[in-house]
């Protein structure tokens, strides 16, 4: 906070687990200039309400933006005159348009830490960033990540601690990116699973092949972009 200058710092709020651990770390060391965000894009009413129960445990300031009528403007532009649609089945163009909702979430985060001065806050932990199941400058591209040497299963005992409400603490992981979506469905694999084999090694050779192999495709996700070769210069 002190080299960058900033004063502040800004959480998107999910009514999940992560995002209200983050919260509360946050609202505990700063707790006059921390604003928590919620960003609704077609999203499960409970996600708000959640994030407002939150909010209001926390006496955190919070404010709620509405971005689903943005999310589907630009969604009608792309693939109107940029890429158009031809099969509403594509795996991938589910994904593409899901991929599209952080995105938006993170511009709006930067649009306010800018104006207040203020660092946007991750909320990425070390199983979802092992294996890459972030979005690439959406929830991944942050400023400082507070949990993110911290398990799944780590950041639930310490959102017991913090106190953060039940109803978050025990409610089945999603990322909301459509309707009914699961982290673990999505994964193929529990969380506890995957912890254990980041903690201690173990695991069967599936679940060992898996994250390695998640590990090495998502490297670029977690690593600054190449540059090229430094250009030799005449003095």
């Amino acid at each position: 906070m002190t080299a960058a200058g900033a004063t502040g710092t800004v959480i998107g709020l999910s009514g999940g687990l992560d995002s209200a651990v983050v919260a509360a770390l946050c609202q505990r060391a700063f707790p006059e200039s921390t604003l928590g965000v919620i960003m609704p894009i077609q999203s499960d009413p409970i996600d708000a309400t959640l994030a407002r129960q939150l909010a209001d445990s926390l006496e955190l300031d919070v404010r709620e933006i509405e971005l689903g009528p943005i999310w589907e403007a630009m969604l009608e532009t792309l693939e109107e005159k940029v890429a158009p649609v031809s099969d509403e089945t594509d795996p991938t163009l589910r994904l593409a348009r899901a991929n599209v909702k952080p995105r938006l979430r993170m511009i709006s985060l930067y649009y306010l830490a800018t104006r207040l001065n203020a660092l946007v806050i991750g909320t990425d932990n070390l199983s979802e960033l092992t294996i890459g199941y972030f979005t690439k400058y959406g929830d991944g591209g942050v400023d400082l990540m507070p949990i993110a040497n911290l398990t799944k299963g780590e950041v639930r005992e310490l959102a017991i601690h913090l106190g953060i409400p039940s109803a978050i603490v025990t409610r089945k992981p999603t990322a909301g990116l459509w309707q009914g979506q699961t982290d673990e469905e999505e994964m193929g694999f529990a969380y506890d699973v995957i912890d254990h084999y980041l903690l201690t090694g173990e695991g069967s050779a599936e679940v060992a092949n898996y994250i390695e192999t998640m590990r090495v495709r998502s490297a670029h996700k977690r690593e600054t972009p190449p540059k090229g070769p430094v250009p030799v210069r005449s003095s």
